[in-house]
């Protein structure tokens, strides 16, 4: 069937019919249905809507408030999990951040110092030399000397902290879930559907029942991070484990090895590298995740970042925002370097453990001195105030000079886009009726890939429909179409270049790089402080989340072209215009399609974020859901943006594999 549907494309007049059509339709289909009354097949009727989220919320409050086990509730004994899962967090928050205090609140006494900045960064320093030699450890001194320069360490050890504390536990149960993945068919097949459900639902949507089962604090941030870091580790260790050779299980069983003994002394001994990506994804997740769990009560950097943009004080969030992305470059090179470590062959010798372990030497010498002089030497354990350097001000006065030297001209291309482009959109999505929208999904999806997948974007539509999500639904579509097709429009031409001119190349690695590991919350900072909160100031953050996609399948797609064949096309006579536009490009399309879909996937993933900027869409029910407190509205409205998502991706992987087929 989906061959078939693949072989026999509808012609192209069809489809610009269809699109007039549903130009027509968006603008006249109120006043039609209204004569041939039919209006429920434009506007779905509200008695027409399934009640889930009122059920949903009240299954929730029973589950907490009144499920009993006996000798205990559901409450009692989750609170019992919190209180065990506080202790590692408090202890690395005391040995980093506080130190030990006798006390609370203002009474409260240092009875032991944390580590200082001086042990912290040198225990970096070394480990980098270890992983990756000097131009490593110099990059980590770099990096934690920026924190303590900039007056960041205090929140920096905070969010380290609890990296420090999830990484274990988001480590250990990814690891154990991608074993019993690969160790048993039915059960992969389970956690896919889970997984993509993990990967596309809002952090925002889970954090509703997270505070009802473990209250606000660190704990329940903790838990929301390990949740979202889980899904990479899963799949880097399925895939490192199946990508372990063969030769090596054939002697696993040679030798009388159990199951057991082959996982721990074959396979996952073979499969570290891939493994210790997982771990470097688990890092990287965490990290994206500190402003969000900052509003469950995480502290740190990410408290800094969202507490600036309430007060819209650009200085402060920048200075926060850059922190998280120095400390981000620091573990993820120092965790890269790690996982493509090869160990050396252990010498057997005899000299003192100085000489052996110079590197643990040093560690250990400096975190005694360091606490030991600190008694009389403040400047030893904390990072003197009189030294710190702040860019705030600059930062403020640089958007100040902004507004008032070209506010006319920022408002002019506001308002241009707003009057041509996106309040058009905006209207033409929400004036198509439901029943034509579903319809186009069930054709697009029957030609694409069969009656499979028009079957599963008429199902995940006709949730959203039924739960009273659809104009919601249709703004973040609008919202989120026309920052994707910017993003392409901006990202395609830079990702040719990038693959076409060496030097750009660098530029736009440095560029592209800095964009992936900026906070999106930072985004929004200097977008609001320029154009106000609403819909455009939304748009232009989430094309610049969405544009580093486009620009990195662009170039990588066009690199991967056979040398043979750019050959075969500069002896036929072909100039680099031709080669790149009839050779390249086609060719570079399927890797193009996948960025499209990670395109689409970053701006949905971006829209709950815009929520903070006044957008009226799904991402503000999430929002909304969470400030209420309603755990219904943020899973239906969470669920609703995960379904838009997983079909646009089904799509854009059809047509990716319809392009390779040759189309």
């Amino acid at each position: 069937m989906q061959r078939a549907a693949l072989s026999k494309p509808l012609p192209a007049a069809f489809w610009l019919a269809l699109a007039a059509l549903s130009l027509s339709l968006a603008f006249y289909a109120k006043p039609l249905g209204e004569a041939l009354s039919l209006e429920w097949l434009v506007d779905y009727p509200k008695l027409w809507i399934v009640p889930i989220q009122s059920q949903i919320s009240a299954a929730m409050h029973w589950l907490i408030d009144e499920a009993s086990f006996g000798l205990f509730t559901l409450r009692e004994a989750l609170r019992f999990l919190s209180g065990l899962m506080e202790v590692p967090m408090n202890l690395a928050i005391e040995g980093l951040a506080t130190g030990l205090l006798s006390g609370t609140g203002s009474r409260a006494v240092e009875i032991f110092p944390p580590l200082s900045w001086i042990a912290v960064t040198v225990i970096f320093a070394a480990t980098g030399h270890y992983a990756k030699g000097w131009a490593l450890a110099f990059v980590q001194l770099a990096c934690f000397l920026y924190l303590a320069l900039f007056g960041q360490w205090h929140s920096a050890m905070l969010t380290l902290a609890s990296i420090a504390v999830t990484l274990p536990f988001g480590v250990a149960v990814g690891l154990a879930l991608g074993i019993a993945c690969h160790t048993w068919s039915g059960f992969d097949r389970f956690m896919r559907p889970v997984l993509d459900l993990m990967q596309t639902v809002p952090v925002f949507a889970y954090l509703v029942p997270i505070l009802f089962m473990f209250g606000f604090g660190p704990v329940s941030a903790m838990i929301a991070t390990i949740i979202y870091a889980l899904p990479p580790m899963i799949h880097n260790t399925t895939l490192a484990l199946k990508a372990v050779p063969d030769e090596l299980r054939e002697f696993g069983t040679m030798v009388g090895c159990t199951p057991s003994q082959m996982m721990r002394k074959i396979l996952l001994p073979s499969a570290l590298s891939g493994l210790m990506v997982g771990v470097n994804q688990v890092i990287m997740s965490s990290l994206n995740m500190v402003i969000i769990a900052s509003m469950i009560g995480a502290g740190g950097l990410g408290y800094d970042v969202l507490f600036s943009l309430r007060r819209l004080d650009i200085g402060a969030g920048m200075e926060a925002g850059l922190a998280i992305v120095v400390l981000a470059i620091a573990l993820d090179r120092l965790s890269q370097a790690l996982a493509t470590r090869h160990p050396p062959a252990r010498k057997t010798t005899s000299r003192a453990f100085p000489l052996n372990y110079p590197r643990s030497f040093l560690c250990v010498a400096v975190i005694a001195a360091t606490w030991i002089g600190g008694n009389w030497i403040e400047a030893l354990q904390t990072f003197p105030e009189g030294w710190q350097i702040s860019t705030r001000q600059y930062w403020g006065e640089l958007v100040k000079a902004i507004n008032l030297n070209f506010y006319d001209q920022l408002e002019a291309v506001k308002l241009f886009f707003l009057a041509t482009l996106l309040l058009p959109v905006k209207g033409f999505m929400l004036g198509l009726p439901w029943a034509w929208v579903i319809g186009l999904i069930a054709l697009g999806g029957y030609k694409l890939g069969g009656w499979r997948l028009a079957l599963l974007g008429t199902m995940l539509f006709g949730f959203i429909l039924l739960t009273g999500q659809w104009d919601y639904a249709m703004i973040s579509l609008y919202l989120c179409g026309v920052s994707v097709l910017l993003a392409i429009l901006i990202g395609a031409p830079l990702g040719i270049l990038a693959a076409e001119v060496k030097g750009f190349s660098r530029v736009m690695r440095v560029a592209v790089d800095t964009l992936q590991t900026l906070p999106t919350f930072v985004y929004l900072i200097p977008v609001v402080m320029l154009f106000n909160s609403g819909d455009f100031s939304a748009l232009i953050a989430v094309t610049l989340y969405a544009v580093v996609p486009v620009i990195r399948y662009t170039a990588h797609g066009l690199d991967q072209v056979s040398p043979n064949l750019i050959e075969a096309g500069k002896m036929i006579g072909c100039s680099k215009w031709q080669i790149l536009t009839k050779i390249k490009l086609p060719l570079a399309a399927p890797h193009m399609m996948l960025g499209l879909s990670q395109t689409i996937m970053f701006a949905l993933s971006m829209l709950v974020i815009t929520a903070l900027v006044g957008t009226r869409d799904l991402g503000q029910q999430v929002y909304t859901a969470l400030s209420q407190a309603d755990p219904g509205l943020g899973l239906i409205a969470g669920l609703s943006v995960a379904f838009i998502a997983i079909v646009t991706d089904r799509f854009a992987a059809v047509a990716a594999k319809w392009l390779t087929a040759g189309g």
